[in-house]
């Protein structure tokens, strides 16, 4: 068992479309190496900074994303006795299977897999965001008293006048219906 801290630079595109990690970034790598019988078990976190914004106001944010993962690279040669056994013509372990290379592993995809997996999909610049006026676009933080006279809908138009003549008192003018007292049977 081998513990090793490193430090590399963004593969870059690890995000999503509101955040990731910048290309030109650094990423601390915790790790711990174990071999076994077929291979090395690669144990880890990766520390990464995201850049990205904020999807109820759009502002700017910054956080650290914290991605733990674990893999197997087999090698090469392994005993096929220690595999699992696949019917023929499924190559879905194969595929799967990631292999030592002269002693080096590429951990490239199993860091990208973790990192993307581990972002957030709704990013917030804080928990409580108000996000931006439906109406108008204002950000609501920075304006809390925010507000619109209330949208008359058209469908209401004609009521909203005929109310607005009764409370100026032309109640009189207003036709009354009568109730018509007989009723069929």
């Amino acid at each position: 068992m081998k513990r090793l801290s490193r430090t590399v630079e963004s593969p870059g595109n690890l995000g999503i479309e509101v955040i990731g990690v910048p290309d030109d970034a650094t990423i601390e790598l915790d790790l711990r190496l174990e071999s076994v019988m077929e291979g090395v078990l690669v144990t880890g976190t990766a520390h990464a900074p995201l850049k990205g914004e904020c999807v109820r106001c759009l502002e700017p944010l910054e956080q650290q994303c914290e991605a733990d993962f674990q893999e197997m690279f087999s090698y090469p040669d392994a005993d096929d006795r220690s595999r699992h056994s696949a019917e023929p013509g499924d190559d879905v372990e194969e595929e799967d299977t990631l292999f030592l290379e002269a002693d080096l592993f590429d951990l490239e995809p199993v860091l990208r897999d973790a990192v993307v997996l581990s972002l957030p999909l709704q990013p917030v610049c804080r928990e409580d965001c108000p996000g931006l006026c439906p109406e108008c676009g204002v950000r609501l933080l920075d304006d809390p008293d925010h507000h619109h006279e209330d949208a008359v809908d058209i469908r209401w138009a004609a009521l909203q006048g005929l109310a607005e003549t009764i409370r100026d008192g032309e109640k009189d003018n207003v036709p009354r219906v009568r109730g018509d007292d007989s009723q069929e049977k």
